[in-house]
């Protein structure tokens, strides 16, 4: 979802505007902190990934999507800025395949472990090992109760078991990381704090001594993340555990840290932005609820209620799972009412 916030005068700093990498680049922003800046197809194209001084090797933090392209940058980076050391261990914050693409690549490439969440690399184990012929009818289903028509969902059916071919083999076993673990990277302590909404178990990263937070996708500046409701847990609420995680952060993160995300750029103003992704999911259950008292709507109807911008084809999976996850929410809270036609439609009207 785009903020339309962001339109206004921008509260956030932006330190490092004149300092972008390109790619096979980098870009130090704290001492021993790398910060290289992989390419990817789609509306945001680019991720930041981190490059960690480990004492005598590398921490990698999140990896890119697995193309060649992609695996040549990265080569050019270990042919000219890891000073003949080695990469002692890849971290990826979450599950989606620009963060994990190339994990298992990486893991062999160098023999060093993968660290995630025990929730993110399971669930990106089962999603990766999907193929194009085990679309689950209860998938269809789900989607149906959304409101797609067959256009739609022959176009899920068509596109099912796509997410595993941008993951290069992930392996076998993993280095479990935890809520409140400290890491010791280069001889510093860097404190994990788990976020939820986004993916089941979203790894964050402080640096007390270093004044910086890797956030993932937790945090972006100008954007908010996507918050779903997917097949696999189709009565889950996100937005809940989204809204949570984004109060529990600020509270537990000075707001001064140079916050790195994992999409536009480094910025200063944690608080105001945590206090600024809350505030703008408010409004939209208001909106919704504001364009249900109007007619019953389907999960599909209540777009314009979200999005300022107009939803296209490429973007049209990610709003209805995002407009489920704030319907699941007004349902949760009494908002809404829900009831479901003879043709398997849910339509939500104000309680």
């Amino acid at each position: 979802m785009t903020n339309p916030a962001a339109k206004r005068s921008d509260p956030l700093d932006y330190p490092l505007l004149d300092s972008i990498p390109r790619p096979g680049e980098f870009c130090e922003v704290a001492d021993g902190v790398r910060w290289i800046r992989m390419p990817m197809p789609g509306r945001l194209n680019h991720i930041n990934v981190w490059l960690l001084r480990d004492g005598d090797g590398w921490t990698i933090v999140d990896t890119g999507i697995n193309t060649e392209e992609i695996r040549e940058w990265w080569e050019a980076i270990f042919r000219d800025h890891l000073e003949g050391k080695p990469v002692h261990r890849v971290i990826c914050t979450h599950l989606h395949n620009d963060h994990t693409g190339l994990a298992g690549w990486l893991a062999r490439r160098w023999d060093c472990e993968l660290w995630m969440s025990r929730a993110d690399f399971y669930m990106c184990r089962v999603m990766a090992a999907d193929g194009p012929a085990d679309v689950p009818e209860d998938a269809i289903r789900f989607y149906r109760r959304a409101g797609f028509d067959k256009k739609w969902l022959e176009i899920y059916r068509s596109r099912f078991g796509s997410f595993g071919a941008r993951i290069s083999q992930l392996p076998a076993g993993y280095r479990r990381v935890v809520d409140g673990e400290s890491l010791q990277i280069g001889g510093r302590e860097w404190c994990v704090l788990v976020g939820t909404g986004h993916s089941p178990e979203h790894l964050c990263l402080h640096c007390p001594e270093l004044g910086v937070l890797i956030s993932g996708d937790q945090v972006l500046p100008r954007i908010t993340p996507n918050v779903s409701v997917n097949p696999s847990e189709p009565h889950a609420n996100p937005l809940a555990e989204w809204l949570a995680s984004c109060a529990s952060l600020r509270d537990a993160l000075p707001g001064d840290l140079l916050v790195l995300p994992a999409h536009q750029d480094p910025f200063h103003g944690l608080h105001e932005r945590m206090n600024a992704l809350i505030e703008f999911h408010e409004s939209g259950i208001e909106k919704l609820c504001g364009l249900c008292r109007t007619a019953p709507r389907r999960m599909i109807d209540v777009f314009p209620a979200l999005f300022k911008s107009e939803i296209n084809d490429y973007m049209f999976f990610a709003a209805t799972g995002e407009s489920i996850a704030h319907v699941h929410y007004a349902l949760s809270e009494g908002l809404l009412v829900e009831e479901v036609d003879d043709e398997g439609v849910a339509w939500h009207r104000v309680a």
